[in-house]
């Protein structure tokens, strides 16, 4: 496990590097140029055509500081959710085969944990960290120890339960991304109306033009940022679906495969 945390910490470390890198390379040599370029042109058309109403442009939406970061951040956490979806499909595949070979009718005694248990340790060595043996491992030395077959059920349960609340904790740094993205578009929004303020002496004497732009600054930062904070929001509610049904299938698992076939001698 320990060794699990630190390989997700490095590869966060270095998918928030390599997005940076990525994102910021795509503002400097596209996003920004084409935003400065959409911008002169428009200012253009109004200078000939006081009706000219400028349409609007994506480049000139997603421009500013604030819409890079918030672009970063999601891309991170669409990478930490792709990394966890990949382990929870890993852990699921177990669910699929008969780790313990229960046919219909075969009932386990007290003395069968043994070999009931070596056939757990013969699973790959990363494949034993996984919720399902070690949930089945957890109930074997229970039922080995108490011959209690109520006792075995409460411990799987509480295996997985406290597997539900790991994997429950561990996305908090995407909640925290979700909520920070929002929080960045108001830095945007109160930046640009700041801006705008500052020129307000600009606008009595006739030119507006400064604090339309600052005003597109705090409208454009707020809209993309709620955008993208509710479609992270679906992914995440998506992914803890995922997790929640993982803990309840890897239970039915146990119950079907393990505690209805338990019979004290």
């Amino acid at each position: 496990m320990k060794k699990n945390f630190s390989f997700e910490f490095i590869y966060q470390i270095f998918s928030l590097l390599i997005i940076i890198i990525i994102v910021h390379a795509a503002y400097v040599a596209v996003i920004r140029p084409n935003a400065e370029a959409e911008l002169e042109q428009q200012a253009a058309q109004i200078n000939i055509d006081k009706d000219y109403v400028p349409k609007r442009s994506i480049y000139v939406l997603i421009r500013d500081y604030e819409q890079e970061a918030c672009f970063i951040l999601m891309f991170w956490a669409l990478c930490i959710m792709a990394f966890k979806v990949v382990n929870l499909l890993r852990e699921r595949s177990l669910l699929e085969k008969d780790l313990l070979h229960a046919k219909e009718g075969i009932k386990f005694l007290p003395q069968d944990t043994r070999e009931l248990t070596r056939q757990i340790q013969n699973l790959p060595e990363d494949e034993q960290n996984y919720l399902l043996p070690r949930a089945l491992n957890v109930a074997l030395h229970r039922f080995s120890s108490t011959q209690n077959i109520q006792d075995v059920s409460s411990a799987t349960t509480n295996v997985c339960e406290s597997e539900s609340e790991r994997l429950d904790s561990e996305l908090s740094i995407i909640r925290y991304i979700t909520w920070a993205i929002p929080s960045i578009g108001f830095l945007g929004t109160v930046r640009g109306i700041g801006d705008a303020l500052g020129q307000a002496h600009k606008a009595v004497e006739g030119d507006i033009a400064g604090v339309t732009e600052s005003l597109g600054v705090a409208f454009n930062s707020t809209l993309i940022a709620l955008c993208i904070s509710i479609v992270l929001m679906f992914i995440v509610h998506q992914l803890q679906l995922l997790q929640e049904r993982f803990i309840l299938d890897t239970q039915n698992y146990c119950n079907n495969n393990l505690i209805r076939h338990l019979q004290v001698s």
